[in-house]
């Protein structure tokens, strides 16, 4: 019931106006991490078929019909942790391929007995990013993660915070929640949705009509050591992008 009510809730949200484009990583993290020693590829692949035609600061690369790829490096330290490296590029709808910056992250995941559905961990993630995609270069994100996890569903809260390191800029922390929610549907399949906000600064959050909104429905298969997660994205009321198309292909490497 707990499931189902907090996907009933996260619907009523994502039906409020919105104001934000894609970024080059979709994805609501949960309690997956590599074992210790493990390499793993995650590639994050995202196109937005209509999308914002316009610049919103000089030398913005449009949104519309742009292609991001993003391969995440990542690796075990630990039982708990994991590191990771993002290297997000972007094809322009003129054929042009863009290096668009560097990330690099930590993530914990607290321990948890055998059994045990409840699951909390930690990520930080600090990034350079390209002009053509960002108006500050630098920035910091904390990602607090929650969720809840048995044979049918899984249940994921990411009230992420994310602020711009770069000079002359407020560097208020933005509050960006997003939610995933999926249920079982078959051996190794998963069906649901995943909500994406952006609620403005901390401090002082945006009115209700001017918060962004993004809800998707997603199908999650695990297969024989396979992970993809597939999902239709689409903007409400203000967002820049109108529909987004995302995969996530998960290879491990050992």
């Amino acid at each position: 019931m707990v499931p189902a009510r907090l996907a009933a809730a996260a619907v009523l949200a994502a039906a409020c106006p919105a104001a934000f484009a894609a970024p080059d990583e979709i994805q609501v993290y949960t309690q997956e991490t590599d074992e210790p020693g493990e390499f793993g590829l995650e590639m994050h692949v995202n196109y937005v078929p209509k999308g914002r035609r316009d610049a919103t600061f000089p030398g913005e690369m449009k949104s519309e019909h742009r292609l991001q790829l993003t391969p995440e490096f990542s690796y075990g330290l630990s039982k708990t942790l994991e590191a990771g490296l993002y290297l997000p590029v972007a094809l322009s709808d003129d054929g042009h391929l863009f290096g668009n910056g560097i990330r690099v992250r930590l993530k914990y995941i607290a321990p948890r007995a055998d059994g045990e559905h409840l699951f909390w961990g930690l990520n930080g993630e600090l990034g350079h990013s390209a002009k053509r995609i960002a108006e500050t270069a630098n920035g910091l994100e904390i990602r607090p993660i929650v969720g809840y996890i048995d044979d049918q569903w899984l249940l994921s809260f990411n009230p992420i915070f994310n602020m711009d390191l770069s000079d002359k800029v407020s560097r208020q922390p933005r509050f960006e929640p997003a939610l995933k929610v999926t249920h079982a549907v078959g051996q190794g399949l998963r069906a649901g949705f995943e909500y994406y906000g952006e609620y403005g600064p901390l401090t002082h959050m945006l009115p209700r009509d001017e918060r962004s909104h993004f809800l998707y429905g997603v199908i999650d298969v695990a297969i024989k050591g396979f992970d993809m997660n597939l999902g239709i994205g689409r903007g409400y009321t203000n967002a820049e992008d109108r529909w987004v198309v995302k995969a996530i292909f998960a290879i491990p490497f050992n």
